[in-house]
């Protein structure tokens, strides 16, 4: 199951957000799929496509990378660092041209080969500073 999930994981980073393949959330999300930040709470597929479309419209060269993974047989942990360049607005943001590269971390709970739930932290601060939005 480790395996599985793991595949699982790549499969949503590599072909739903680096390669904009919408059509597989349907195969790896769960339909009561719940997304969490801090700050953010989505509920279901199509809310999650949503996400990923405000930061690919933001981000049209968005790429994720992903640093490691770690699965158990019904969670997965995830590290990436997320590139890419400001084109448009994201989050009240008018389009800066600037480039980002940030860290984040995911932790995605797997049943029955779909993901139903995740906790994601992005590291926004760096992600502003770098936008100009935010000094330190």
């Amino acid at each position: 199951m480790q395996q599985v999930n793991e595949n699982i994981m790549r499969r949503l980073v590599n072909e739903v957000i680096n390669n904009k393949s919408y059509a597989v959330i349907d195969e790896i999300i769960h339909p009561d799929y719940v997304y969490r930040t801090p700050d953010q709470e989505l509920h279901g597929r199509q809310a999650l496509r949503e996400l990923f479309t405000s930061y690919h419209v933001a981000f049209p060269n968005l790429h994720v990378g992903i640093e490691d993974i770690v699965c158990t047989d019904i969670k997965a942990a995830l590290m990436f660092k997320l590139t890419g360049t400001q084109k448009n607005e994201l989050m009240g943001i008018p389009a800066t041209g600037k480039e980002v590269n940030i860290n984040g971390m995911i932790c995605s709970q797997i049943e029955n080969g779909q993901i139903i739930t995740e906790w994601e932290l992005l590291d926004q601060l760096s992600m502003f500073q770098q936008l100009g939005v935010v000094s330190v």
